[in-house]
């Protein structure tokens, strides 16, 4: 049985759901082969040798590589994909592009999305918005899926020693192109990996209060920040900083969830956390039934008055 990862990368360093879907990998058991599909992307192929458990890395390199486009990469993956036993990708917006249409070429059902890995045929993965886990067991001959990046311990990043081998590159499909990429710098960490995550709800009134209320609190705990879709929708902060079943699904060992009311669809995309902490003045909030502190009060009292506390202690 022999495993491949599709890596998500940017041609020199590989993005972090790329060792938690390794580190799934791992449970379903075999040889585990990484994909590198890039221009100029030595540098990733080399930090990919050197994961902890992979065999071996597989190295497409070409110019219609370079942006990642999901119709490319399909076109270089096939060739190779019967040879695999499981074919695994992040569940990134990358992941969810390249792998359906893997599925499709092999004419395999996709298992999406999964938390858990029961054997090599049987998987867990969240539906109803994470408030029931379905146990899906697939019999197809290539295993298509996508794997939650937060519900797996991401793989070391030193240890391995796997061998490169260069594959050849499919031809460039001509139907999409990437026109332009604008890449957010951040000088905090990166939602999706930060250890502290503060997020702000509809409760914060407008995105000056969301901005002038909570990222002091951010930057004192070196944490990311986050929003709920209400805040999103309202303009107080940008899209990228939504989390929830349409945002991003983040599991960092603290949350701190101020003015956020607890929907369905925003409880599914934090309730993972280690450690989850709410501000909301209304106790009846859904958000306090999965936090394991919870503050009723007004945020705009609460968050200075911790703010406050946390400088004492320094």
């Amino acid at each position: 049985m022999t495993i491949l990862v599709i890596a998500e990368h940017d041609n020199q360093t590989l993005k972090a759901a790329t060792l938690n879907t390794v580190a799934a990998a791992a449970k379903i058991g075999g040889d585990i082969h990484v994909l590198i599909a890039g221009s100029n992307a030595q540098g990733a192929a080399d930090a990919a040798a050197k994961l902890a458990g992979v065999a071996k890395v597989l190295l497409a390199d070409a110019p219609q590589l370079a942006d990642g486009l999901a119709e490319n990469i399909e076109a270089t993956l096939i060739e190779v994909a019967k040879d695999y036993s499981h074919i695994l990708a992040p569940a990134s917006a990358y992941g969810k592009n390249v792998a359906p249409r893997i599925a499709a070429r092999l004419d395999v059902a996709q298992v999406s999305d999964i938390v858990s890995v029961v054997d090599a045929d049987t998987f867990e993965r969240p539906i109803y918005a994470g408030n029931a886990i379905a146990m899906v067991r697939s019999r197809d001959p290539v295993k298509v899926i996508t794997v939650r990046a937060t519900a797996f311990d991401p793989v070391a990043t030193e240890g391995g020693s796997a061998s490169i081998e260069t594959i050849p590159a499919g031809t460039d499909a001509g139907v999409s192109q990437c026109v332009s990429r604008e890449v957010t710098k951040l000088d905090r960490p990166e939602l999706t990996s930060a250890d502290v995550v503060v997020s702000g709800g509809r409760g914060l009134g407008s995105g000056d209060n969301y901005r002038t209320v909570l990222e002091p609190l951010a930057d004192r705990l070196g944490a990311a920040m986050g929003a709920s879709r209400a805040a999103v929708d309202a303009g107080y902060a940008p899209n990228d900083y939504q989390v929830g079943q349409t945002g991003k699904i983040v599991a960092p060992e603290l949350y701190i969830a101020v003015g956020i009311s607890g929907a369905i669809q925003h409880l599914a995309g934090m309730k993972d956390s280690k450690i989850i902490v709410a501000i909301n003045k209304d106790e009846e909030a859904p958000i306090f039934s999965v936090a394991d502190y919870g503050l009723v009060g007004d945020l705009f009292d609460c968050v200075p008055s911790l703010l406050g506390e946390l400088d004492a202690l320094s």
